[in-house]
């Protein structure tokens, strides 16, 4: 069996650090109580583990050396960015350490001829485009979070953006990275070239939440800005109609850049923090961004509008120039933070559905709101069909949070219903785990986890993440290793 070492074993805790101190110094140790309860959680806070130590490297050969030692001891290890996830993806584990990468935060090549970008894991999403920006270039996955979310995160959750219905998430912009396996060992995976040959590996990596490395290095792609940009706002008095207007548009042909949506909830917490221009009496916004060259774009404009009108809009309004602009898109990113003021409690989901099953069940999402008795706040990338509901709760009030996670899973189970998925970009993490099953059978979740073993035949990387149930990796001349027991945590049963 895999060791399960006694934390409360001063001797042993003591040891474990000084092996740390003497890798990566005592100033990148964090051992105290009180500063270990800032790595307690990611954004998702309901869910909360204390590791037993934190480390903050700064350079790939400290982050293998320190794994190196977690392997020989079988110490669960997670690896964390800048903790804006959404899912408990970077929830330590029981009788485990953090790695934090946010002190490896260089940019380390920006060749502009060929489009690249190299950076280390701790970079922050928006400095990639400052970085490039001078040149008439820019980084086009944007989370809403771009100005404090990392790269490294990024390519975790395969984070997506406001700007992915036309450019992608971000795997479609990644083209390598540099790796630390959970034994220590240090692989390169792709590089500046296009495409490889052999197995997409780099694909794999994107996306698989920590489970099968520590990424220390990624080599992205950068786009040139385009000629034009119109951003076109409208307003409705329904969210449905709103959601239609998205499906005419791209039926008639036309791919924005962009096409958000948020309701009369959002609306108003983000027009008492910012100040956008939206209406607060309308019962829903559609933000329309097109872009391209100066002829195509000038060439939608007008069948966008003709959309819009078809579909009930009350206002058309087009931003006159990049400060209307600005402020539009400020507005929209500003939703989740802003909900606060109407809010004291909120729960973000995060589901897919087909863009022409938008109307249907975003109309659903409300009926299930009042069966419930909550109030669900509605804004999402309308291109894509990836919807993030906010369920408005007050944590005071006894039973509200089990009312809450029980409604936000009904919310996933419409979404798969209707075709969809049950993460766009947030990742399965810790938190939805328990409703990956909706989507895969049995076999297929044991297919995903052979190739979980193959990287990681102890299990020590980011456990507890992903899978619905404990599953174990079984390799010759080993016993089968056992996942770290579930703790209550906060946000009901950990599972």
């Amino acid at each position: 069996m895999m060791t399960q070492h006694k934390t409360n074993s001063s001797s042993w805790k003591n040891k474990f650090r000084e092996k740390l101190i003497e890798i990566i110094g005592e100033d990148g140790v964090i051992s105290s109580e009180d500063e270990l309860l800032a790595y307690d959680c990611d954004a998702l806070t309901g869910y909360r583990i204390k590791p037993i130590f934190v480390v903050l490297p700064t350079n790939a050969k400290q982050v293998s050396e320190v794994v190196k030692e977690c392997y020989h001891e079988n110490i669960p290890f997670v690896p964390r960015g800048a903790g804006t996830g959404l899912s408990g993806g970077a929830l330590p584990t029981d009788e485990g350490i953090v790695i934090a990468l946010s002190k490896m935060n260089k940019i380390l090549d920006v060749d502009i001829p060929n489009q690249r970008v190299v950076v280390e894991p701790g970079v922050v999403n928006l400095w990639v485009t400052n970085a490039v920006s001078p040149y008439g270039y820019y980084y086009a996955p944007d989370p809403s979070s771009q100005i404090v979310c990392t790269i490294g995160g990024n390519v975790a959750e395969n984070s997506g953006g406001v700007h992915c219905l036309k450019y992608g998430v971000t795997t479609n912009h990644v083209l390598g990275v540099e790796m630390v396996m959970p034994d220590g060992e240090i692989i390169e995976i792709g590089g500046k070239a296009l495409d490889h040959p052999g197995y997409d590996l780099t694909g794999l990596i994107v996306g698989s939440e920590g489970l099968l490395g520590i990424v220390t290095k990624v080599t992205l792609k950068i786009i040139k800005k385009p000629e034009a940009v119109k951003t076109l706002f409208a307003s409705y008095d329904n969210v449905e109609d709103a959601g239609a207007s998205v499906s005419g548009i791209t039926a008639r042909g036309v791919i924005p850049a962009g096409m958000e949506i948020m309701d009369s909830f959002c609306i108003k917490s983000v027009e008492e923090t910012i100040g956008a221009g939206y209406p607060i009496d309308a019962g829903a916004i559609l933000l329309v961004e097109l872009d391209g060259p100066l002829a195509e774009v000038e060439a939608q404009m007008p069948i966008v509008e003709e959309v819009l009108k078809e579909n009930n809009a009350i206002q058309i309004k087009i931003a006159k120039n990049s400060k209307e602009r600005d402020l539009l898109w400020k507005g929209r990113k500003s939703a989740f933070p802003a909900m606060g003021r109407i809010s004291s409690d909120y729960y973000v989901q995060d589901g897919v559905i087909p863009r022409s099953k938008l109307a249907e069940v975003l109309g659903e999402i409300g009926e299930l709101s009042k069966k419930y008795g909550l109030r669900v706040a509605n804004v999402f990338h309308a291109g894509d069909g990836n919807l993030h509901p906010l369920v408005l709760y007050d944590a005071s009030k006894e039973g509200d949070l089990d009312k809450t996670l029980e409604l936000a899973g009904e919310i996933l189970k419409v979404c798969v219903d209707k075709g969809g998925s049950i993460t766009g970009e947030h990742g399965v993490g810790h938190d939805k785990k328990r409703f990956l099953s909706l989507m895969f059978s049995d076999n297929d979740l044991d297919a995903m986890n052979l190739i979980r073993c193959a990287f990681d035949n102890k299990g020590l990387c980011n456990p507890g993440k992903l899978f619905p149930t404990p599953r174990t990796c079984v390799e010759p001349g080993m016993k089968k290793f056992e996942e770290h027991p579930v703790q209550k945590a906060g946000m009901g049963e950990m599972y």
